[in-house]
């Protein structure tokens, strides 16, 4: 079992995945361990003491990602009504798949080395979604097709435009009970 970070080293790893998350997003595999540290206003080797490998960064900026989408369900419905909290998800899911897009190559280099980035992904969204879906007391709406539905609206940004109106009607689908 490891020990915690000091809060130093804590804040440093922090702002080495904020930094990395922007880098892979904006450069995609372009961008360097060498930039990311100099940005992030730490040296090479506090990088590679966090991260031993480039694989290693990338995975820990994509489940820190995962990590912020699936931790907003209940933090949502603790503070919106919950179709209102659904709404507000999909619009951050939305967001996340448009980051995890920027960040395509430098998470195929990671699955080329072995990594599994996505190995708990789908489990932590559905559940998200799930906590969402009882909000609503819809326990007849397979959470996975909900997050694919949006997942599919998130892909068609670029053809159609924003996706504010293709998720309204997701969630009024889900108001809408036969």
């Amino acid at each position: 079992m490891s020990r915690p970070l000091r809060a130093d080293a804590q804040r440093n790893r922090d702002r080495l995945i904020e930094t990395a998350l922007d880098a892979f997003t904006t450069e995609g595999a372009e961008a360097t361990l060498e930039s990311i540290a100099k940005r992030a206003g730490v040296g090479i080797g506090t990088l590679y003491r966090h991260f031993p490998t480039r694989e290693a960064l990338v995975e820990a900026v994509y489940r820190n990602e995962l990590a912020k989408i699936c931790d907003a369900a209940p933090e949502l419905l603790g503070s919106l009504p919950p179709f209102e909290a659904i709404r507000a998800w999909m619009d951050r899911f939305v967001e996340y798949l448009a980051t995890k897009q920027g960040m395509g190559d430098a998470l195929r280099a990671v699955i080329a080395s072995g990594g599994d980035p996505y190995a708990e992904s789908k489990d932590r969204l559905v559940e998200a979604m799930a906590t969402l879906l009882a909000a609503v007391d819809r326990p007849d709406v397979d959470p996975l097709h909900v997050i694919a539905t949006v997942g599919g609206i998130a892909l068609t940004v670029p053809d159609v435009g924003p996706a504010d109106g293709m998720l309204d009607l997701v969630v009024d689908g889900l108001r809408y009970r036969a």
